[in-house]
This record gives structure tokens, C-alpha cells and sequence, in this order.
């Protein structure tokens, strides 16, 4: 048989393994919207955009289905979980897909650390990894590039660069801590992530904390409640312990338009629907969004997502 056949049908039985692991917990499966006409703004992502009439009132296919979900959770579910396509611009590569399948899950009442354990135990369930080792970013950065990612300037994170011979874009703007940080974790970071076993990276800058609730921790720093897995050098999931005030997260996503303007793209509009149903009130609660396909790569031995995937965006017309 075609090693690509292999691959689906071992696909198929994490899929399966996969649902069993929700419904053993007592999650109920949830299906959301696709297409929509809010989306939740993302400076690194790039929406794909539809038009129902041509020149106005667009309909977005979702990147996630965050917003609905949270929306779900705010009505009074409680451990919800979703395996969805998802679709984003300009992106492909071995690790990338215009269009993916993202298994995506919330249950309230969790914190970042019930979050992580349920993470460790998903991974532990579906790829018979050893639990996953835990790390602060601010550990990471210290322990591989002798820096501290919480007070160092961008002139110091920029010599941290030269210094480690990263290779830095000619459109660099040099005086943006988080680029810098960025740039860091991709080159000199994450490649040594979860190589020998699992490991989640915690605790991220409080200036990247998304859709995550802020936290201080003893030493006084303000971190953001926010995690991801890591396996083989590979980022298999992002987690929130999430935001639950609505007036903060349209504060957040109002700043995250200004700076895709600043950047020269359009400003995206503001997802009313989940900040009405925040303001009366979505629990506290954990989130996870896991690439399935990348899951299904590190499974099965495979160099590509593409090479998982029934079809994809080189193949898809085949």
C-alpha cells in the first residue's frame, strides 16, 4: 500500500483515540461555524476573507473557532471540544497548511496548570510519551541564550542575536521587544524543545498574552497564563488560563488593529457576539488548541504535514 494510505488509516486511529480520550472525560463534541462575519484579530495571522456582495460585509473562514467556543462555555456548557477545519493566509510549508484541522477544547473551572496537565495527558495518550517536562519562558531564555526576556531591552536582545549568530530580517523593527523575542524563540529556542520528551514552555512576556488572563508572579513579574507544547523541536499546541474581563480583551484587540495598520493591513472587525458574552459572564476556564496534523506527522514518522493530509495545497488538484 502507498505510504500516504499508511498514513491515513494511522490518522484515522488517533483521530478515534483522540475523541475517546473527550468523551472518557466527559466533554461533549461541538461543531461551529466555519464561515462567519466576526473573527477575533491576530497580528501573525492573516484571515482568509470572503464577500457576500462584492464591496462590503465580508465573511470570514475562521482561523479557530475560539470565539464561538468561548461563546458556548459562556451559555452554560462546561468541557467542550471541537475537531475543525481551520484556514489561514499565506501559509504553507512543512509545518503549514492554508488548511489544517485544529482539535480545540475548553472546560471551566481550570487554571494554567489543570490546562497543562490535561495537555500532558492528551500527548502522553496519543503519542505514549513520558510526561512532559514544564519550563518557564523566562527559564528557557535564561538557560539557553543567558538572558532574561522580562527586562531586557531591545538593544540587548539584539546583541543576544548577533551574539548567537541569528539570522535577523532586513524589515527587523529593532526596537520592538516582542519581534526580538520572537526571533529568539524561532531560531535558538524551540528547536531544542521536547526533543528527548514533551515539554511546555509557561509563564510568556505579559506583552504576549493574547487572549490569556495576566498573572504576577513572587518575584514580582507580570507574566501572561499561557502555555504550549512542544515535541521534537515541533509546536504542537497553545493554551490560554483565559481572559474572562471584556473590556480588557477589546482594549487587547483594538491594539492588536492599530498595529496591523501600522504594518500596512486592514484592521479586522472587533468579535461583538463573544464580547456581549463575556459581559455577562464567561467562567474561569483553561483552553487548548492542538495542530492535528502536525500531531499526525510526529506520530507516524512522517517530514510533512502534507504528507498526513489526504490532499493539500500542493496536491489538492491531483
Amino acid at each position: 500500500m502507498d505510504k500516504r494510505l499508511q498514513y491515513l488509516q494511522q490518522r484515522s486511529e488517533l483521530l478515534r483515540k483522540l475523541r475517546k480520550f473527550f468523551f472518557d472525560r466527559d466533554f461533549i463534541e461541538v461543531e461551529t461555524p466555519l464561515l462567519s462575519s466576526e473573527i477575533i484579530p491576530e497580528l501573525h495571522i492573516e484571515p482568509m476573507a470572503l464577500s457576500r456582495d462584492a464591496t462590503r460585509h465580508p465573511a470570514f473562514l475562521q482561523a479557530s473557532p475560539e470565539l464561538h467556543m468561548k461563546r458556548l462555555i459562556a451559555e452554560g456548557l462546561s468541557s467542550i471540544f471541537q475537531v475543525t477545519r481551520s484556514f489561514r493566509a499565506g501559509e504553507s510549508g512543512q509545518l503549514h497548511n492554508p488548511e489544517f484541522t485544529l482539535v480545540e477544547w475548553y472546560r471551566a473551572g481550570d487554571d494554567m496548570q489543570a490546562g497543562m496537565t490535561f495537555l500532558d495527558e492528551l500527548c502522553q495518550s496519543l503519542l505514549g510519551t513520558p510526561p512532559a517536562r514544564r519550563i518557564s519562558y523566562s527559564e528557557a531564555f535564561h538557560s539557553m541564550l543567558s538572558i532574561c526576556p522580562h527586562t531586557a531591552t531591545s538593544k540587548q536582545l539584539a546583541n543576544c542575536a548577533e551574539h548567537h549568530e541569528v539570522s535577523i530580517p532586513a524589515d527587523m523593527p529593532t526596537t520592538d521587544r516582542d519581534e526580538w523575542l520572537n526571533l529568539l524563540l524561532a531560531a535558538r529556542i524551540e528547536p531544542k524543545l521536547g526533543l528527548d520528551s514533551p515539554t511546555i514552555l509557561y509563564d510568556y512576556p505579559a506583552s504576549q498574552a493574547a487572549l490569556a488572563k495576566l498573572a504576577t508572579r513572587d518575584d514580582g513579574t507580570q507574566v501572561a497564563e499561557r502555555f504550549e507544547l512542544y515535541f521534537q523541536g515541533v509546536e504542537l499546541a497553545n493554551g490560554y488560563h483565559e481572559l474572562t474581563d471584556s473590556a480588557e480583551l477589546r482594549g487587547r484587540l483594538t491594539q492588536v488593529n492599530q498595529h496591523r495598520e501600522a504594518d500596512s493591513r486592514l484592521a479586522l472587525p472587533l468579535p461583538e457576539s463573544l464580547l456581549a458574552a463575556m459581559e455577562l459572564g464567561l467562567p474561569d476556564s483553561s483552553g487548548c488548541a492542538l495542530g492535528f496534523d502536525r500531531l499526525v506527522m510526529l506520530a507516524v514518522g512522517a517530514k510533512s504535514i502534507g504528507d498526513v493530509m489526504a490532499y493539500n495545497k500542493q496536491n489538492n488538484e491531483g
